[in-house]
């Protein structure tokens, strides 16, 4: 696939940034995309590699490597190297509902898998698929493509994240009638309000709404079903039902009562009081420079405050990347586990996932403003310090050590720092329950919704679930595969067969 000789003619080439101290005063994107000429040469990367570990989706050592929808990637980039961008296109959205997003958000599995990733630098399959996507929009190529036939089934997908968006897509398109409940005021769940607009510019999910809507997708925004509607009444009117709510029960941090003490905050709750003040002001913040957006109060302010991430994931570097953006003082970001390597050690060889230290784009922001790195590692908060009215003014921190999965602290290790604003980003224990209650769907041990093993039916017939509320906290790219996958399970439910493809 792609040139027999690609990968050793041309050296890999990323999309580029603009300068930090430049994008820091704005919230859009900020990824410069290569020319047409030059992304040929990346498809030419791609080798005739015999086994493409990128689309396989393996577990190696409890980790996967490989893309959760099995795309097509050898065939993408053979087209995209040949010019044949159409082409490339009907073969990406073949397996991946929503390219746009994951080829903006997800960490690229593929690529890890990569066998040009073994001695050199791997394929960029992430750049690729967006450039192929966004080239398709551009060139008036994505159509509504509107089902010749109804079944007349009435499917409700109850919350519009990945999970629920690509399942209410493949249902639709497979012609039942398919309605989106969604509790926030506009569709995208997380994508919409979890992840912030530098990452994922939210006109990009505006878009993809519209032609879902043109397609025949039905959204109901500003519905929290289980509250505002009854799990009873949404059962009458459809014939079957999804539930993909997310996992949005946050992990809270042990010590002292943090609901009394003001300036500590979830992180989801951080970002999208961000994001929403932005769109409420503008409608669209593409424009919205950072320094216009910080004269309001109506959101989560870190202008001038010394900000303290608790958590290293995505999430805690999208925490720092918008306090930058706010023109914070300070932030430093704890880690419980230790640091990472540079390079991979012997033990976690290629093509597994590679465990080693990964600079994002929030920490180059802090290295470059503060001149240094954000991220304390092993390291955690033990105690608060609050001014007489209850506001965070510090916080002793405290290196952790582990003895098997147990965590302790290690005595004579504390510190005190400046802290007025502590963002949570320590991941979610399961789902909020009351919408599975609401319909009678049993938990499990994880607190997510209990199923059969391969299998997105719940214990209430007619009721069944996807995305992380079904796996628990995890990827963009996951969540899309359980979206169709579950599709296939209630097309089949409602049909007695199916023609969907499930990718797992």
């Amino acid at each position: 696939m792609g040139k027999t000789t690609g990968f050793m003619e041309y050296k890999r080439s990323d999309n580029t940034d603009i300068p930090v101290e430049e994008r820091i005063k704005s919230f859009r994107e900020f990824h410069i995309q290569l020319d047409d000429d030059k992304r040929m040469e990346q498809g030419a990367r791609c080798m005739d590699c015999g086994v493409p570990f990128c689309q396989s989706a393996m577990r190696l050592k409890g980790m996967v490597t490989g893309c959760p929808l099995h795309n097509l990637i050898p065939e993408w980039n053979d087209a995209l190297y040949h010019g044949q961008v159409e082409h490339a296109l009907s073969r990406l959205i073949k397996t991946s509902s929503f390219p746009e997003f994951t080829g903006r958000v997800c960490p690229a599995l593929c690529e890890k898998a990569c066998i040009n990733g073994e001695h050199g630098d791997a394929v960029t399959v992430h750049d690729n698929e967006l450039y192929i996507i966004e080239k398709a929009f551009e060139r008036g190529e994505m159509k509504p493509r509107i089902p010749e036939v109804r079944s007349g089934k009435k499917v409700a997908v109850i919350g519009s994240g990945p999970s629920g968006l690509a399942a209410a897509d493949e249902l639709n398109h497979r012609g039942h009638l398919v309605t989106v409940y969604e509790r926030d005021d506009r569709a995208g769940g997380l994508l919409m309000y979890g992840i912030p607009n530098m990452k994922l510019d939210k006109s990009v999910i505006d878009r993809r709404r519209k032609l879902m809507e043109e397609e025949g997708v039905a959204f109901i925004t500003g519905v929290n079903v289980g509250k505002d509607v009854s799990a009873d009444e949404i059962l009458k009117e459809y014939d079957a039902v999804i539930l993909s709510c997310g996992a949005k029960q946050a992990r809270a941090l042990k010590g002292g009562d943090t609901e009394k003490i003001h300036g500590i905050y979830y992180a989801v709750d951080f970002l999208k009081s961000t994001t929403k003040s932005l769109l409420d002001r503008e409608g669209s913040i593409r424009d919205r420079a950072a320094e216009d957006f910080l004269s309001g109060r109506d959101f989560i302010s870190a202008k001038g405050r010394n900000v303290v991430v608790v958590g290293g994931g995505d999430t805690g570097n999208d925490c720092i990347g918008t306090v930058i953006r706010h023109d914070c003082r300070s932030v430093t970001a704890l880690e419980m586990m230790p640091e990472p390597p540079l390079e991979r050690p012997e033990s976690n060889p290629w093509p597994e996932w590679p465990r080693v230290l990964k600079t994002d784009y929030g920490h180059e922001e802090a290295i470059r403003i503060f001149g240094m790195d954000p991220r304390v590692y092993e390291t955690t908060v033990k105690d608060y310090i609050t001014d007489k009215k209850g506001n965070l003014k510090k916080i002793i921190i405290s290196k952790v050590s582990f003895e098997g999965r147990q965590m302790k602290l290690v005595e004579g290790s504390e510190q005190e720092i400046p802290c007025d604003l502590l963002l949570i980003a320590a991941g979610f224990t399961g789902c909020e329950h009351y919408t599975a209650e609401a319909f009678g769907a049993e938990l499990n041990e994880r607190g997510v919704i209990r199923t059969g093993n391969g299998s997105f039916r719940t214990s209430r017939d007619r009721v069944f679930t996807a995305g992380d509320m079904h796996r628990g906290q995890s990827l963009v790219v996951w969540a899309i595969a359980e979206g169709r996958a579950c599709a296939a399970e209630v097309d089949e439910y409602l049909m007695g067969y199916t023609n969907i493809r499930s990718c797992l």
